[in-house]
């Protein structure tokens, strides 16, 4: 990644949900694509719109996922905020 993704305002789509969410990111490193979609493990679960790159996957079969952006809920966009709902429901899944 050249210059990295810095700062507010990020478009990102959800690929599971087909809705876009405005994202804040502070990163200078990707996800190698041609690995995440060629892996029989792995399913890309996030795109940046400006420029294609991965933002989200998610471990297949495992309860296991990650973004590549700040999902936080407050203060800021509560686009992301399902997340967390999606992480507490993984954990009470397993108890």
């Amino acid at each position: 990644m050249h210059h990295g993704h810095r700062g507010l305002n990020h478009p990102v789509k959800n690929l599971l949900t087909g809705r876009s969410e405005i994202t804040t990111q502070n990163h200078g490193f990707g996800v190698d694509p041609e690995a995440a979609r060629n892996s029989d493990k792995v399913e890309v679960t996030h795109l940046n719109l400006n420029d294609g790159s991965i933002e989200g996957i998610r471990v297949k079969g495992k309860p296991a996922f990650s973004v590549q952006y700040h999902p936080e809920s407050k203060p800021g966009p509560h686009d992301s905020r399902y997340l967390f709902d999606d992480f507490i429901s993984m954990i009470k899944e397993k108890l």
